[in-house]
Order: structure tokens, then sequence, then C-alpha cells
């Protein structure tokens, strides 16, 4: 599963409580897996030009809950103990909410390169039962995985920009944090995944009508390392198209769709398979601690973002974006529900500008 901004996400695990206490002592979360919310805002893409700052402060709302056919597969991942655990029993309730507020900020170095640096503070919020377990709430909030990027402009015209770039997320958001059983919550659930990540990506946009309609296009690919756990996150693809269409002079409507595919996440684990009554325990698949595919990681995800930008004068811009999905395949887990972008972005002329 992942999480990430602008969009960002997290998933709860939920308690195997006394059927697991034959293993150990203490509950296993479950590895749960959630898409982020993520859209294309042009002022966050784009090479700013030289000496000119741009601040983007953006929120982001994030639900997740199972699917109509609900979940009952989903594993459980306990990194600290070196074990994954098949599961297959009754999920009686689980939900996520994520909320990110971030500090976007884009700087031209020249007029063809470009430095951007993105600060999130996420709030996680879950609740999950499972079986027979007891209700486990899950709550955490602090910094998130800072990331830099550096851009190059490769088409620099009036009515067209294509960007080239490469983004590195350090591992600064909060780790190995514990849960409500005093061991950690899984890396799943974790603010920050504990290892740096890298992003290559692109961004384009052409004024189709000059002032009046711009279409854009912009993909990335993020991989991350495995951190001091073990755990490593799935490969992450995203592409993204859309239009802008300035209808008055100060609002400006932004409809895209938005499309990411996650492989499943790996772990450094031995192996369990849980059996229902009347066992009602974990029973040793395989006690070798090698690096195990975590199931119901991966996912397909595919929504429609259509939102607002407001000219507040000449002073910001304000915007409002609501992603509905229209196609997801969560294998079996948590899958986002519709979530909101919303943020306010001012530009500066700051000192090395012309």
């Amino acid at each position: 599963m992942t999480r990430k901004l602008l969009c960002c996400a997290l998933a709860l695990g939920g308690v195997v409580g006394t059927a697991l206490s034959m293993l150990s002592p203490s509950r296993a979360e479950a590895s749960c897996g959630a898409v982020s919310c993520f859209v294309v805002i042009g002022s966050q893409q784009q090479v700013s030009p030289k000496g000119m700052l741009t601040a983007n402060f953006v929120y982001n709302y994030t639900p997740a809950s199972p699917g109509p056919d609900g979940a009952n597969t989903i594993p459980f991942a306990n990194q600290e103990t070196k074990q994954l655990i098949l599961g297959n029993i009754q999920v009686d309730k689980l939900e996520t909410l994520v909320q990110t507020a971030a500090l976007n900020l884009n700087y031209g170095l020249t007029e063809r390169f470009g430095l951007e640096v993105m600060v999130p503070y996420k709030w996680v919020q879950s609740i999950g039962q499972f079986g027979p377990g007891t209700v486990s709430n899950y709550d955490n909030n602090g910094l998130g995985d800072v990331m830099a990027k550096l851009k190059y402009n490769m088409l620099p015209t009036l009515r067209s920009m294509f960007v080239l770039d490469m983004a590195v997320y350090f591992p600064t958001g909060t780790y190995q944090q514990a849960g409500p059983n005093g061991q950690y919550a899984e890396s799943t659930l974790q603010l920050g995944r504990g290892a740096f990540g890298f992003q290559p990506g692109f961004y384009q946009t052409y004024e189709i009508l000059p002032h009046r309609l711009n279409q854009f296009s912009q993909g990335t690919w993020r991989y991350s390392l495995r951190n001091s756990d073990g755990y490593q996150f799935g490969q992450e693809f995203s592409f993204n198209a859309g239009f802008n269409i300035v209808t008055v002079p100060w609002l400006v409507l932004t409809e895209q769709i938005n499309f990411r595919y996650k492989t499943q996440d790996s772990m450094d684990a031995a192996l369990y398979q849980y059996e229902g009554p009347p066992i009602n325990r974990a029973l040793p698949v395989d006690l070798t601690v090698t690096s195990r595919s975590v199931p119901t990681t991966n996912f397909t995800f595919v929504g429609f973002s259509t939102g607002v930008l407001v000219n507040l004068w000449d002073y910001a811009q304000a915007y409002f974006i609501a992603q509905i999905p229209i196609y997801r395949d969560f294998n079996g887990n948590l899958q986002q529900n519709t979530s909101f972008v919303a943020g306010v972005t001012r530009s500066f002329q700051v000192l090395g500008g012309s």
C-alpha cells in the first residue's frame, strides 16, 4: 500500500485479537492498501520564471473503505517480528481517513531550470475490527517525507512547456510509530516510508486557444528503497491528462483524468497462514525469513477530477478540486472514495530575479 502529497493514503489494520494470541501475545495490524488522491495543479508542475518563487498551500482529504463485496483476505504484516500472516477472516469494520496539509515551493533557478520542495504534514485516522476481535483505533499525525525535485523545461515557448523532472523523497516522516498494541504499526500506517524514494517524471502543457483553453499531461514513476525493517513499498506509476478552460478572467475550470497503478509491497518475513474455527490460530508455512510479496497491497485506480481555480484579484489564486473514482481494482482491500483537494497559490519575485 502506499501513501504520498497531493494526495496521500494510508490504511488501517485491525485486530486479530485472541485468534492470534497463540502466535504472539500482542495484536497484529492488517496490511491494507489505498491510493492517495492525486491531481495535477499547474503551478506546482511548471518551471517558475527565473527568480520567481511560487508557493502552494495545499490541503488534501482522502477517505477509504472496503468495496461493495467487502474484504476478508487482508494479510497481517508485522515487520517488527518479521511475520507475514495470510488472513481469511471476516472484516466487520474497516475505514481510514488521511488528511495532508503541505507547503509546496517552486523557484526558478534559470529560465529553464527550476527547484521544487514539498513539506507535508499528515493526519491518519483509522478504525477496524476483524472477526471476533475488539474494535481498534489508530491515530497518528506529524511530518511526512519531504520531497525535493529538480526540473528542466525542454520546450519554453509562449504557448507550450515540456518539463522533465527528478524527485527525491527523504525519510523525514515519522516511522516505527507504535500502534495501540504497543508494537510498531505496520509500515503502510506510518507517516513516512522509512527509506529514500526516487521519482522521475514529466509535465507537458499547450495552449490550444491562447488565454482561453490549454491541455496538459503529466506522468511519474516512483521507486522506494527497502527500509530498515525490511519493508519495501511497491512501484507506483501515474498518468494524468486534462484541460483548463478560462470562462471569465477570474474563473478557470479544470477537468482531468487520473490513472494510478501500484505493484505489491514486499517485506522480509516468515510466512504463516491463519486458520479459523476450530483451530483459531496462525500456523507456520515457511519459517525462513526472506523477501515476500504482501498480497492486496497492489491496485489500479482511475479517477475523474473536476474543479475551479479562482483568481483573487492580483494577489493569489485559490482552487478546489474533487476526485471521483470511475474505476477501482484494489485486489480485495481498501479503496479510495471521493476525495478533495483545496489550496492557495501565491507568487513572489525574490532576489536573483531579472
